[in-house]
């Protein structure tokens, strides 16, 4: 019988085995997974797998409520954080979690990451936000559960789109990243990156650097992605 999860399999299985490539994670800290909204569900990386252990196969699919539908190993135990996110915002379709060293660097120190440089400005207009801790309450409950909330309600309270800031850094803890595919939510994941790397050099080089001024932050992010966007082939 024909594996009707194959292709979201696949999806999350390539997506995962590009964090070590880019450096995103160590030993087996993070995962992505890769949704299919008309089966209702999603694919996610086996907990504690090595990634070199990986294959399509291993995958393990989840429905919206984080409730395993098929296959043989545990998923990740940030699942439920995937699933409240994928049933709380409709139109992401992959999404990585890692505890990458500059990112999450920031998360630790609760900071948002503030827009110094065009390179920021490609891909968001505003600082990128840090959810503050979660409170005892929360941690005491469902926590992976409650993870998804913490970004959501830091979105909310901030009047953010996800789809327009597609990542966020979890105060104590790490990053989130995602997108319209697992592939973009990597893409994400490997920019927030490099923006928190330069964003600490620039603050040791000039402890007092400013923040972008607003006309380069609109030339920047428009000429990428704005209605008469000119960057890339058409």
């Amino acid at each position: 019988m024909p594996d009707k999860y194959a292709h979201i399999r696949e999806e999350a299985y390539e997506a995962n085995m590009q964090l070590p490539k880019l450096g995103l994670v160590i030993f087996t800290f993070g995962n992505v997974s890769a949704a299919d909204r008309s089966l209702g569900a999603f694919a996610i990386k086996p907990s504690g797998v090595p990634y070199e252990d990986l294959s399509p196969e291993k995958m393990v699919i989840v429905d919206f409520d984080g409730k395993t539908i098929d296959g043989t190993l545990r998923p990740s135990s940030d699942t439920l954080t995937h699933a409240v996110l994928y049933k709380q915002w409709e139109n992401i379709y992959g999404i990585v979690h890692t505890h990458s060293t500059y990112a999450t660097a920031w998360a630790q120190s609760q900071r948002d990451i503030p827009i110094f440089g065009t390179t920021h400005a490609d891909y968001n207009t505003v600082d990128i936000p840090c959810a503050p801790p979660m409170s005892d309450d929360m941690i005491q409950g469902n926590y992976e559960y409650e993870t998804g909330f913490q970004i959501i309600n830091c979105f909310n309270e901030r009047g953010y789109d996800y789809k327009e800031v597609e990542m966020v850094l979890v105060g104590n803890h790490a990053p989130f990243t995602w997108g319209k595919t697992a592939a973009k939510a990597v893409h994400n994941s490997a920019v927030l990156e490099a923006i928190a790397q330069m964003a600490l050099l620039t603050e040791q080089v000039n402890p007092q650097a400013p923040r972008l001024k607003d006309s380069l932050i609109r030339k920047h992010f428009e000429r990428k992605h704005g209605p008469d966007s000119y960057y890339g082939q058409s």
